[in-house]
């Protein structure tokens, strides 16, 4: 199952209601750890419905654009690989929900960031105009704070938490 590269181009936004979630067309449980983060690259490892798991590593500075491969790995030994995680292990339910032909993937996060919801739209190319829904709060794109990394690493600042009143 070899990886692949792919330019991750994304826009990401906090939510501030449940309005989406009718449209909901999955949800998928999701653990997440980071085993090595650098200020350009990451490696991370995510469980799904405790029964797949993923290593991903991605490189790059900038928010809109990153590279990225991804392997499959057996399960058990990512729960193992999850005990040798920086910082914290993120929980999160993650749902999609499909909106003018774009598909937005809604993390609610569990745990220590009970209360966060972020949503993140993949694109095309940089100068895909995905429709905005009315259930999105403020653009986080590029907000270093709103990234897994972060919230997986650093101290959690309640602001961060609680930023869901624009």
């Amino acid at each position: 199952m070899g990886g692949e590269m792919a330019k991750e181009i994304e826009r990401k936004f906090l939510v501030i209601n449940d309005s989406w979630r009718g449209r909901a067309t999955s949800a998928t449980a999701m653990r997440q750890a980071y085993l090595s983060v650098n200020s350009d690259r990451s490696i991370r490892v995510r469980t799904s419905n405790e029964k797949s798991a993923k290593l991903t590593i991605k490189f790059g500075k900038t928010a809109m654009v990153r590279d990225e491969f991804e392997y499959d790995i057996p399960f058990e030994e990512a729960l193992e690989m999850i005990t040798f995680a920086v910082g914290s292990v993120i929980e999160k339910v993650r749902y999609t929900v499909d909106v003018g032909g774009f598909t937005w993937e809604i993390d609610v996060f569990e745990g220590a960031f009970q209360g966060l919801v972020i949503a993140e739209v993949e694109m095309r190319s940089e100068h895909d105009r995905p429709e905005l829904p009315a259930w999105l709060g403020r653009e986080v794109t590029g907000d270093r704070r709103y990234s897994n990394q972060a919230l997986a690493t650093e101290r959690l600042k309640p602001e961060v938490v609680h930023a869901v009143s624009n």
